[in-house]
């Protein structure tokens, strides 16, 4: 099997996995940090991972969103371990490539702090100290490169300075990274345009900003170590046609559209939407993703001619949209 920068080069699409934590939910795991199934059931992860690997992933990503020592504090769960719960989360990925007996790349799942971070608020009165998310970062990194992970993939970022700590320590591992941001409508008042941000108020090109500033690796241009740049999920809650894939479409756009303003040709693009605009079942107490399998694969098009190299679904997909999508590719 080829490494996964040579694939990276090559013209063919790359196609992603769907959501991880809610099929989790969907399958009668439910805990208070997705994580922690990689210990108590290990089995069912396994067998998700599975699932998308039969529905036409090229890539798997590990169950480690939430692994960080931050995120198991805030669940209460004192016997949890960051850099095995990484280990673990990268070993169960493995194993179903293995058993599938498919050649699939592991992608290793670094997702943000569980909340605003010092470098934003310029304090630790609401943000949360600069060292202690460096670490979290540096515990789930070395579990997933222990892992045997074939790529970093740093996902629904909101913070664009957190992004460019979570690469300086990506980086030391030397694998392929994707970075991707997690967006919202927002609406420029003084001209009308339409930019995407992200809830910390970060755009495509505070992004680009950050990482090529040095301000977090010692002076080092850090786009230098990003291979991918991207966008996942989606979390407006108000405009349909901001949110699933309409979103990922117009943020991709946008993405694209500032590379070439600072002309950026050396980075692949990603893009992997959640499934629309989530509802509340009052009935069931459960939340419903209105954007199915066939709606969705319809705009598969629309995000290659957007300028994606890769593609996938997160919150709310499932792995027959994962096959919805393989079958509109192919």
């Amino acid at each position: 099997m080829k490494a996964f920068i040579d694939r990276l080069s090559e013209p063919t699409p790359l196609l992603f996995d769907g959501g991880f934590g809610t099929q989790l939910f969907e399958r009668g795991v439910e805990l208070p940090n997705s994580s922690l199934a990689n210990q108590s059931h290990p089995d069912t992860v396994v067998a998700l991972h599975r699932e998308y690997i039969r529905a036409g992933s090229d890539i798997i990503q590990s169950n480690s969103f939430v692994a960080s020592q931050l995120h198991l504090e805030m669940a209460d769960s004192i016997d949890g371990d960051a850099r095995q719960l990484a280990l673990l989360a990268a070993g169960h990925a493995r194993r179903a490539v293995e058993e599938e007996g498919r050649e699939v790349y592991v992608a290793g799942s670094i997702g943000p702090s569980p909340g605003a971070i010092e470098a934003d608020t310029g304090d630790t009165v609401f943000g949360i100290a600069n060292h202690k998310v460096r670490t979290a970062h540096e515990q789930v990194a070395a579990g997933l490169a222990e892992g045997g992970v074939d790529l970093f993939c740093l996902e629904t970022m909101f913070s664009a300075k957190e992004a460019a700590v979570a690469v300086d320590v990506a980086r030391q591992y030397g694998l392929p990274i994707a970075v991707n941001m997690t967006y919202k409508y927002t609406k420029d008042r003084s001209t009308g345009e339409i930019v995407y941000r992200t809830d910390w108020g970060h755009s495509a090109a505070d992004l680009i900003d950050a990482l090529r500033s040095g301000e977090f690796s010692d002076g080092v241009d850090l786009l230098d170590s990003v291979q991918i740049l991207g966008l996942n999920c989606g979390a407006e809650q108000e405009r349909a046609e901001h949110t699933g894939m309409p979103y990922a479409v117009t943020g991709l756009g946008q993405l694209k559209a500032e590379m070439a303003t600072r002309n950026i040709t050396d980075k692949r693009t990603m893009a992997y939407p959640n499934a629309g605009l989530p509802k509340l079942d009052l009935k069931t107490r459960t939340t419903i993703y209105p954007q199915g399998s066939d709606e969705m694969s319809l705009r598969v098009p629309d995000l290659f001619a957007a300028g994606a190299h890769i593609i996938g679904g997160c919150c709310g997909t499932g792995p027959e949209h994962i096959r919805a999508f393989r079958q509109m590719m192919e």
